[in-house]
């Protein structure tokens, strides 16, 4: 069983649900140490008190606010335990919405909500029940870590979670970022549209989804590890130019296919209709001229 990071209970109007709050993630990257590259010995940072000029205990170590140059207010654990405020203490449900009415870029880390005790588990069920049934997402409102948050609360399976969420000042504002204004036509739409048909699956499962950072990393260390040599890194495909947007689309759509195993024939895409020629327009316009002589 997970560690759990945070004790309350959920507020859905007046029916209250104790919940412990666990982690729904695990990290399975590869982790370092900073070392001292003459004769590989640890390098540690050491906790100085810089009144007393010596080093420190965690025992010893809490928080502080720093008011001024010279005076700084302590706040213990206890304080941000006992705010002057109800999402301190509850995960408080402020409302309902359609979840694709919640930008993905606000959504944060996640957490599983666990029953806590047997008298949780009847209001418990009912909300995870409610929200599979409505269709929606809950936006909740809880306080840890010494700040307020936003959270979205979801059903996964039959299990309630929580994601963090970001407040609306604290999302970038994009515009500077887009290019400018450039002409995109509707065969080259439909050539896009096409090789998104050809890449899209089910399910996030299979080889393309695996960290394949970690499993080379892993490869050095253990070549280090054995002396011996490092496994070749292979060449980077050198992106080239795109000079016929259409023709690349063509070929992209080639390229998947056959990576699925699929034939890899590609359906001309529809081409504009040529324009006419000045010579044609002239001759159109002579003959006119000559039926109206006649």
């Amino acid at each position: 069983m997970p560690r759990t990071v945070w004790s309350g209970a959920i507020s859905f109007g007046l029916v209250t649900v104790p919940i412990n709050v666990v982690g729904a993630t695990e990290d399975h990257s590869v982790h370092f140490h900073q070392i001292h590259t003459a004769d590989g010995g640890r390098v540690r940072y050491r906790k100085v008190c810089e009144l007393e000029d010596r080093e420190v205990s965690q025992a010893e170590i809490g928080k502080g606010y720093q008011l001024t140059k010279d005076m700084v207010i302590p706040i213990s654990d206890a304080d941000l335990r006992d705010l002057p405020l109800p999402t301190a203490k509850a995960i408080e449900i402020v409302a309902f919405v359609p979840v694709d009415s919640v930008d993905p870029i606000r959504i944060a880390e996640g957490y599983y909500l666990a029953a806590d005790g047997q008298v949780a588990a009847k209001p418990y069920k009912l909300l995870a029940t409610a929200l599979s049934r409505s269709s929606r997402v809950a936006v909740a409102k809880y306080a840890w870590g010494g700040r307020e948050r936003l959270g979205l609360l979801r059903v996964r399976g039959d299990t309630l979670v929580l994601h963090a969420m970001r407040w609306p000042d604290e999302i970038r504002d994009p515009t500077e970022l887009v290019p400018d204004e450039a002409a995109v036509s509707e065969e080259e739409l439909t050539g896009a549209l096409a090789l998104m048909e050809t890449m899209s699956r089910d399910d996030l499962q299979g080889p393309d989804f695996t960290d394949r950072y970690t499993e080379a990393l892993q490869k050095i260390i253990d070549a280090k590890r054995e002396h011996h040599a490092l496994p070749e890194a292979p060449e980077p495909e050198q992106p080239g130019k795109v000079l016929d947007l259409m023709a690349a689309l063509n070929q992209s759509v080639a390229q998947a296919r056959e990576a699925r195993g699929e034939p890899a024939e590609v359906h001309e895409m529809p081409k504009r209709p040529k324009k006419k020629t000045a010579a044609k327009k002239t001759a159109a316009k002579k003959t006119t001229s000559r039926k109206r002589g006649a």
